[in-house]
């Protein structure tokens, strides 16, 4: 079997490539980012490059032979409302790329493609199903729903295989921030723990989707081994989350970490993030994903402690 992850050099690519490197079917693996990836393991599987997808000849190289394409590559939702152009060239045309490329392979791969609860806007019914009509109110999540369409009429055109799989906003991410709107997510929770101040540019009665890294690991690889069959249609998933406020959030960083940690995080609006995040739903149905075998995390307590097991013992998914 051979798979290709686009995005191969983020935190979520290189720890999906360490768990379907696991899987002795797996002959090779290509992780494609733009830019050069370092390396992680000596697994002779690996392919990393280096590449601009939006290049047709490089999404053709990118995917030549594989069976299954997940696609994470993104700019992310901050980047993207300011820089409009960049935006529409990695999240959309490069997507095309991608698509046209498998459609020339002739093999009909699974198209496993990383959306977002960016997809929609107000005004939000009690819960958002599968059925709701998508109101993207950001640069990003209406890239993310031209997507959508194209994975969708690429499937129904018998070019690919295709699943949307909708993430929740995952937290607690590893690493530094990034310049996504959300980045703030992670941050209140991780920078505390790390002994640092934390800006907050939302209010507290804001209510956010999440999940962990761990769960959207595992979906995503559940997703992909959905067959079409098992699927059905359509081919887009609402992944499972939890819906918990900030002041929640906060409240359960102090359960876990003490007063003194959850006293770090300080609230100073950002109008231009405070726009985007509120546009964002945070009630899902999402019995059509539990009964597809997709999993969800506990509670918000659990992301925590699983963070802070993962970096106060060195338990690590990676070797990075």
């Amino acid at each position: 079997m051979k798979i290709a992850i686009t995005g191969g050099g983020g935190f979520l690519g290189r720890r999906l490539a360490v768990a379907l490197l696991a899987d002795p079917k797996v002959e090779r693996l290509v992780l494609a980012d733009v830019l050069p990836i370092a390396p992680f393991s000596a697994d002779r599987r690996i392919d990393l490059r280096a590449t601009d997808l939006a290049d047709p000849k490089a999404a053709e190289a990118t995917v030549e032979g594989a069976d299954i394409i997940y696609h994470l590559a993104a700019v992310v939702s901050g980047q993207a409302e300011v820089e409009f152009d960049l935006g529409m060239r990695v999240n959309v045309d490069a997507t095309r790329s991608l698509l046209d490329a498998a459609r020339a392979s002739g093999k009909r791969p699974r198209f496993v493609f990383a959306s977002s609860l960016a997809v929609f806007g107000p005004p939000f019914p009690a819960l958002i199903s599968e059925w709701t009509a998508v109101r993207p109110q950001s640069s990003y999540g209406a890239e993310k729903a031209i997507v959508e369409l194209l994975v969708a009429e690429y499937t129904r055109r018998g070019f690919v295989d295709g699943r949307v799989l909708r993430l929740p906003t995952i937290c607690v991410r590893p690493g530094a921030p990034n310049a996504a709107a959300s980045s703030f997510v992670s941050g209140i929770i991780r920078e505390p723990l790390h002994g640092e101040e934390a800006v907050c540019p939302v209010s507290r009665d804001l209510e956010l989707w999440l999940t962990s890294p761990r769960t959207a690991l595992a979906n995503l690889v559940h997703g992909a081994s959905l067959g079409p069959e098992a699927l059905g249609s359509p081919c887009i998933v609402n992944l499972p989350g939890i819906t918990v406020t900030v002041a929640e959030m906060i409240a359960s960083l102090e359960r876990v970490a003490g007063a003194e940690v959850s006293a770090r995080v300080v609230f100073e609006e950002v109008p231009v993030v405070k726009r985007i995040v509120s546009s964002w739903p945070a009630r899902f149905d999402v019995s059509r994903a539990t009964a597809l075998g997709f999993g969800r995390d506990p509670d918000f307590e659990s992301l925590i402690r699983w963070f802070m097991a993962e970096e106060g013992h060195g338990k690590t998914l990676t070797p990075f």
